[in-house]
């Protein structure tokens, strides 16, 4: 449920990720047994249940987890797995109707207009404190990104937040015209991070492992591969800065 990074269809995990990852093995030439996992309460549980430790019903270990934050307070805490090079940067973004906004350059261009959004989700954080909580009353919530991008087309809502690579995928899926719907992103100054970059991370001791995901990513940003990973489900591929 992490569309486009990771999804289960018909059975295959399909999305940015698991394609990565198969791209990952045969760049290492291995054989590849891709899980797709529940995300937990905390990224630290994540880590814990999937990488080091394991869960009570004695599910298999990962060698390598993707999708995994890279913040070094989490590496710090996290002293039992080794993080690899991140692979893509993610930032909170806004797409909207033209028709209903002249432009979108800052949070005061809201207005009063609704905005639809997962709840609990980084954008609905960051706009449920942004100028001290000016924002709540145009804020409409939904259990997941989906809804709230569903009814963001059905015109329930002039404004969608959520993720860059989350808002381009639901347009590229919907067919929804880019000139009609423009994502923008806007400074703020609250607590809540509006970028952050995604890796991988390992075992403590598989940092081979690590070094050798990385170079397989270096090679498939290089050969153009990861980028065209992305475009085949509408995702602009951002590279991590000084990547």
């Amino acid at each position: 449920d992490n569309v486009p990074f990771s999804d289960t269809v018909n059975g295959k995990a399909q999305g940015i990720d698991a394609d990565l990852a198969r791209a990952i093995a045969e760049k290492l030439k291995v054989k590849l047994d891709l899980r797709v996992v529940d995300a937990g309460e905390n990224v630290d549980g994540d880590l814990r249940l999937n990488l080091w430790k394991g869960d009570l019903a004695g599910s298999p270990l990962a060698d390598l987890m993707l999708h995994v934050p890279t913040d070094r307070q989490l590496a710090l805490r996290n002293d039992q797995v080794f993080f690899t090079a991140p692979y893509f940067e993610q930032e909170i973004a806004f797409a909207y109707h033209k028709g209903d906004l002249e432009g979108f350059d800052k949070l005061d261009d809201i207005g009063d207009k609704t905005v639809a959004l997962e709840g609990t989700s980084a954008a609905d954080l960051m706009l449920l404190t942004a100028q001290g909580g000016r924002f709540r009353g145009n804020l409409k919530h939904y259990k997941n990104f989906d809804e709230a991008a569903k009814a963001y087309l059905a015109g329930e809502a002039p404004i969608l937040a959520g993720t860059r690579a989350a808002i381009e995928a639901a347009l590229f899926a919907a067919k929804a015209s880019r000139d009609d719907n423009p994502i923008a992103t806007v400074p703020s100054s609250g607590l809540v991070k509006t970028h952050w970059e995604i890796g991988g991370a390992v075992k403590t001791d598989s940092r081979d492992l690590a070094y050798a995901v990385a170079d397989a990513v270096a090679a498939l940003n290089t050969d153009g591969r990861l980028k065209a990973i992305c475009e085949t489900y509408g995702v602009t591929y951002t590279a991590p800065k000084g990547y």
